[in-house]
């Protein structure tokens, strides 16, 4: 099981859908957002993309000199980036951070945005394209360690004696994440990725998405890792991590709500869809009707794009839903939570211990002899309970 985070480039909040309790995107919040994460053990951390947030590359690669272990999930997008291109700054990364690059393969939902971005492809020409560029990536990375070049002729994008002088670390190419819930995305993700991301759907949806991946997967001769992208709210207790979910939408108001689904159903994604659905277009507010699956809140998606539920509960409980969705076949998890320093802190303090032992494995200062917390008396050093796990 690997457990990433989130690195918050659009923004950070306690309060969705407002500017009350804000914090600003500045270097040095995100520096103690991944120096946490470095610092508490997840594996990596997710830098989203698009409009609203800062350029994923440029904050990755601000972020290497401060973090040791942490390993970076960013975005290329297809018809942004010239898939050559994209493999040069790929490779370079990859080296100068000792192999700590993962690249999440993104298509684009927002027709808005991508027009804006100069990209005027609908949704099948757009997964077509993706297909080209991530075969065209893979390629010339791959083709690298031995020095050779590649050559490609296809519907939208082409290379002609594609090189590269410099190989990555990770060989034959750091690893590649993709997400989609259409059938043109499943195709692709069986086709050519590594690791296929799901938004956090019910358990029998994912169960079924992975099963449609797997099958197209094995009639091409490849298998594919999975995971999930979700938001977490743990706390001690059941009743306040309801009552922080609950604080979290707090200060929204109708006319936010409609305005935010308004742009979502303008988009063309299917997942994004599917997300909208779990909450029937901001029309369900209640906690009884946006607990979509137990422990499975689906509150976020109220105002936020793209991964829209959050587990919600106390540490033995998010931790078993953890485990439901592994039984799935999942063993990478990207959570994210509100404010999302203190919530890498949170998670990380009481759930780490109750997952398997190759997460626990992971924490920091596994080596160090003590004393741990704060000494009682002058003398006294208290010691944790066991876990329950």
């Amino acid at each position: 099981m690997q457990v990433f985070w989130f690195i918050p480039t659009h923004g950070d909040s306690r309060y969705l859908g407002t500017g009350e309790g804000a914090r600003e995107v500045n270097l040095d919040y995100l520096k103690q957002v991944a120096q946490a994460a470095d610092t508490l053990g997840y594996e990596g951390v997710l830098i989203p993309t698009g409009r609203s947030c800062e350029d994923p590359w440029v904050v990755a690669s601000s972020l290497l000199a401060v973090t040791t272990k942490l390993k970076f999930l960013v975005a290329v997008r297809p018809g942004l980036h010239q898939p050559a291109l994209a493999a040069r700054m790929a490779a370079t990364f990859d080296r100068l951070s000792g192999g700590r690059l993962l690249v999440n393969l993104v298509t684009g939902g927002d027709q808005t945005e991508l027009e804006g971005d100069g990209v005027f492809l609908d949704h099948a020409a757009r997964y077509e394209q993706s297909a080209e560029f991530i075969r065209i990536w893979r390629e010339v990375l791959a083709r690298s360690h031995e020095g050779q070049s590649f050559d490609y002729e296809g519907k939208h994008l082409s290379v002609k004696g594609a090189k590269l002088l410099y190989p990555p670390v990770q060989k034959p190419h750091p690893p590649v994440y993709f997400g989609g819930s259409s059938a043109a995305a499943h195709e692709l993700a069986a086709e050519q990725v590594e690791t296929y991301l799901t938004w956090g759907e019910p358990p029998a949806d994912v169960a079924k998405k992975v099963a449609d991946v797997r099958e197209r997967a094995a009639r091409n001769g490849r298998t594919v890792k999975f995971g999930i992208r979700l938001h977490v709210i743990v706390r001690e207790t059941e009743d306040e991590a309801w009552a922080a979910a609950d604080s979290l939408i707090s200060r929204l108001d109708d006319d936010t709500v409609i305005r935010a689904q308004a742009a979502f159903s303008r988009m063309d994604s299917e997942g994004q869809r599917r997300m909208a659905a779990l909450h029937a277009g901001g029309k369900k507010r209640t906690r009884a009707d946006l607990e979509i699956s137990p422990n499975l809140w689906a509150g976020v998606g109220l105002v936020r794009g793209g991964a829209g539920t959050a587990l919600v509960g106390d540490a033995k409980t998010v931790a078993a839903r953890i485990t439901e969705y592994a039984e799935l076949g999942l063993d990478t998890f990207v959570l994210s939570g509100y404010p999302h320093l203190e919530e890498a802190y949170r998670f990380a303090e009481l759930v780490f211990p109750l997952l398997p032992l190759g997460v626990r494995e992971k924490l920091g200062g596994g080596s160090l002899t003590g004393p741990f917390g704060e000494v009682v008396g002058n003398n006294y050093v208290p010691r944790a309970q066991a876990s329950q796990s």
